[in-house]
């Protein structure tokens, strides 16, 4: 199959602006909880009512500041309540948000701010307002710089008490569909970061489909309020979107700012979502966490066993979905339930004891994890997006889902496989193009379509598959063409490696450098009654050495002799983004890595 269309469930056109459903629902139903903050670490409810007085309190005091409709306002923090105060004030007004990553370079502020043309920036702590004051002399066009952690949104309410509720409202009014939202930066794996201009109608597209076509998501059980709480970050697309869709469908939202395990899983137990939005590394963690829980408690043998019934279980409900099979058998149903007691509900309980869905998006899930979450209790849907398409493209649908795959495009959207094996979309949610710069945006947007960079293939059902990137494809001296993501996530999978980067151009063969988890490294250690290690040293260990070499193995099963990885190097460190190794959404800067570690991709094949 080369193209597929999904026709729309969104009827009619979307009127107004993003910031509008935060006063017709307090109007509508003021009591409703919509939602929690964090405060001297109790979660508190937020209603309606109070939500959108504390929109519009700050929205005047924005006004009084000097902010206008049209201006762009940074926004540099992690993800907390504020933000969400902040983005729906600025839309109140017709500012557009220009979200930035808390761990930015001086130089990547500089750019941000500068392309974009802002007159304000907010940020979180003293440090990003230092890094924000160390180019502050280059930006003549940012006249203000607000500090969460100092008082800002107090300041700017007090400075907005003499605003007429009348003016913000005129100013929203004023706001229609095709009004630019915001301007999203890519994560620049290659050359400079783009500005991604989108509207209202992108967002309210998206999110009004997501919710409509995934009713069992955005909905809770007899006697619950549906709620997530949000831990992506705000500066990525996909947390930005569930922010706007949660909004709009009255979803309580929670926010966490930390996406460590330590930090994360008590508050997943405090908050209990019914649902969650992550990355599939949040869902290896937790998978990994419990089967570390299990070998330390002596019961590696019987956790393994449960993901193995968890795994057939899933299969067989996806083979009865799609008509080619019938279902769990009787004793597989009987083993499942042995384990629902044993195993399963603990999974959930990590994730609060409510969670029954979960999406995931970014980067690619593993099948068989997909699966065993499934098998577990908890079905996550997997999508495909960019930020060019206002997060998701395509996701597989309650009720058919085809783990392995990013499923059917999402309502209203058509995906084609061009000749060359490329994912274009078209769809509502498709972005306007990049800002002041015409001739990228021409190079990507091609008669209404957005040519994704992405490799893909479409199955007999429509589903998609995501094979790779058309500029990571590496060729090797001998002309043999290899893309790398499959094997780096086959290896991944494995508890002790943390990252996997392949190299290969212009080369005789395919070598990988890996770098270790150091929770996983930390679990093999005690397991073996041994003693922590400097990482310098343990990479030397040839039994931890031999053990990686299985997983190595095990991902050469995936491919040709030709596209196997014929040598690999074990770092001591880890990739990361403040080495500029790793975007902040975490992807892998390929080029970086390599000139990073030349010395050791050169005695890779010198072996």
């Amino acid at each position: 199959m080369r193209e597929t269309t999904v026709p729309p469930v969104v009827t009619g056109s979307p009127v107004g602006g993003l910031a509008d459903v935060v006063f017709e629902y307090a109007r509508q139903d003021p009591h409703r909880v919509v939602l929690g903050r964090k405060a001297a670490g109790v979660w508190q409810d937020v209603t309606s009512a109070e939500l959108a007085a504390e929109v519009l309190a700050l929205a005047k005091g924005l006004l009084a500041q000097g902010v206008r409709f049209g201006d762009r306002v940074a926004l540099m923090s992690r993800t907390r309540y504020e933000w969400t105060l902040f983005d729906f004030a600025l839309w109140a007004v017709g500012a557009q948000p220009v979200p930035v990553y808390p761990s930015s370079s001086a130089e990547q502020v500089h750019w941000i701010l500068e392309d974009s043309a802002c007159v304000g920036c907010v940020v979180e702590d003293e440090d990003q307002a230092m890094t924000v004051g160390s180019v502050i002399d280059r930006l003549p066009g940012l006249r203000r710089l607000w500090q969460l952690d100092t008082g800002a949104v107090d300041g700017l309410v007090a400075d907005g008490r003499g605003v007429s509720e009348g003016v913000v409202h005129r100013h929203r009014s004023a706001v229609t569909p095709d009004a630019v939202a915001t301007v999203i930066y890519t994560s620049g794996t290659t050359g400079r970061p783009k500005g991604c201009v989108l509207t209202h109608a992108n967002f309210m597209f998206e999110a009004d489909t997501m919710v409509s076509r995934w009713e069992s998501v955005f909905r809770a059980g007899p006697g619950e309020q549906p709620s997530t709480l949000l831990f992506l970050p705000l500066a990525h697309v996909f947390g930005r979107m569930v922010e706007v869709a949660a909004v709009r469908s009255r979803v309580k939202l929670g926010h966490q700012p930390v996406l460590a395990a330590a930090e994360l899983l008590p508050d997943l137990a405090a908050f209990r979502p019914t649902f969650v939005l992550g990355v599939p590394y949040v869902f290896e963690k937790v998978f990994a966490a419990a089967r570390r829980t299990a070998e330390a408690q002596g019961r590696r043998g019987p956790f393994d066993r449960a993901v193995e019934t968890a795994v057939r279980y899933a299969q067989a409900r996806e083979a009865k979905a799609f008509g080619t099979g019938p279902g769990p058998s009787a004793g597989l149903r009987m083993e499942h339930r042995l384990f629902e007691r044993l195993v399963y509900g603990k999974v959930r309980e990590a994730m609060g004891g409510r969670v029954r869905h979960a999406m995931s998006g970014g980067s690619a899930m593993s099948r068989r994890l997909g699966l065993f979450y499934d098998g577990a209790g908890i079905t996550v849907f997997e999508g495909y997006g960019l930020t060019e398409s206002c997060a998701a493209a395509t996701a597989n649908p309650p009720g058919a889902t085809k783990y392995g795959t990013v499923g059917p495009p999402i309502p209203g959207t058509s995906v084609h496989i061009a000749a060359d094996g490329e994912v274009w979309l078209h769809g509502g949610h498709v972005f306007a193009g990049y800002l002041n710069d015409p001739r990228a945006t021409d190079e990507v947007l091609r008669g209404g379509w957005l040519a994704t960079g992405d490799l893909g293939r479409l199955d007999e059902d429509g589903y998609l598959t995501i094979t790779g990137r058309k500029k990571e494809i590496l060729v090797t001296s001998n002309g043999k063409s290899v893309q790398p993501t499959a094997l780096e996530e086959r290896v991944r999978s494995h508890p002790l490696v943390s990252q996997c980067v392949l190299v290969g151009n212009d080369r005789p063969y395919i070598a990988a450098l890996l770098t270790l988890d150091a929770e996983g490294i930390a679990h093999w250690l005690s397991m073996r009654g041994l003693a922590q290690r400097p990482s310098a040293e343990l990479v030397q260990d040839p039994e931890l050495t031999a053990e990686v070499r299985r997983a190595v193995v095990a991902a050469n099963t995936l491919v040709s002799q030709a596209e196997a990885i014929r040598a690999f190097r074990v770092l001591p460190g880890q990739f990361s983004e403040e080495r500029g190794l790793l975007t902040p959404s975490l992807k892998l800067k390929r080029r970086a890595i390599e000139e990073a570690y030349a010395s050791e991709v050169a005695a890779l094949y010198q072996q």
